[in-house]
């Protein structure tokens, strides 16, 4: 899988990221989510999982060509928290080429969510 970067909201330590790929689909690189109110709510299935992102990494889908303006939250985000940033559900990315362009820290991992899943969050669309 072929990777383009899109953007990221870093601070020292952290780097959630954005990424469109050839596949027609989005990478969301994100904390990993370990609070268990959270993952009690929810079922993951045999390879999916949750990351944690800050809602505004959302606008750099500016850069492939849609609003970065989430309209309403609905899955993949599966939960909003009292900080807005966003919980996002998706199967986690085990592509051994796009892992190789990516520098995931320890505490982060990554999703795969298909733009058909993005589309319908966005304001305008």
């Amino acid at each position: 899988m072929k990777l383009r970067f899109l953007g990221k909201e870093s601070k020292p330590n952290d780097s959630p990221t954005l990424y469109a790929t050839d596949r027609d689909s989005y990478i969301v690189q994100g904390y990993i989510v370990t609070d268990p109110p959270i993952l009690a709510l929810l079922d993951l299935t045999d390879g999916e999982t949750l990351v944690e992102v800050p809602a505004r990494l959302m606008v750099h889908l500016g850069k492939d060509g849609l609003s970065g303006e989430i309209l309403r939250p609905a899955p993949p985000i599966v939960h909003v928290k009292a900080d807005g940033n966003y919980i996002m559900r998706g199967p986690r990315v085990t592509d051994a080429e796009a892992l190789s362009q990516m520098n995931i820290p320890h505490h982060e991992t990554c999703i795969e969510i298909p733009k058909s899943s993005v589309l319908p969050l966005l304001a305008g669309v």
